[in-house]
């Protein structure tokens, strides 16, 4: 089931850099072609944010999706990073999604949340490794012990 979690995500999130990417890309043309100033700042520096934002939040989420797909690869929860880069990006979702009910519609919120549950459900359902894990042998599990006799 983790593992299932963490596959969904990962699409999810490779989908969702991709959309976010192409939303801004149209966006910065659109401004663009518009030739309007907002506050005395030049169209074209405007376009240029957007690319860049557009560049910046693509490869945010694609690295939040390798980490989701590494935890389904692996069947263990991501290490500090990753988990950082997961919490960052539910609560970015959670926010958004707060924002997207007033300005988009219950469609988007109700996608939001989707992503926000199965971000929160790749962090908990994988087990973390110990120290312990890492060091114990390599034997067989089922040998039998002999207590040793003198």
């Amino acid at each position: 089931m983790a593992s299932v979690t963490a596959w969904v995500t990962a699409v999810v999130l490779f989908v969702e850099a991709f959309g976010v990417v192409l939303l801004n890309i149209a966006l910065g043309k659109v401004v663009d072609n518009q030739s309007m100033s907002l506050a005395g700042v030049d169209s074209g520096l405007m376009a240029n944010s957007t690319y860049v934002l557009a560049g910046i939040c693509g490869l945010y989420l694609l690295l939040c999706a390798l980490v989701a797909l590494l935890c389904a690869l692996r069947h263990r929860s991501p290490g500090r990073v990753g988990r950082i880069l997961l919490i960052t990006c539910a609560v970015v979702h959670g926010v958004l999604g707060a924002l997207t009910v007033g300005l988009v519609g219950w469609g988007a919120f109700v996608f939001m949340m989707v992503v926000l549950a199965l971000i929160v459900l790749t962090l908990l359902t994988h087990e973390r490794e110990t120290p312990t894990d890492r060091a114990a042998p390599a034997g067989p599990a089922d040998a039998p012990t002999t207590p040793m006799t003198p």
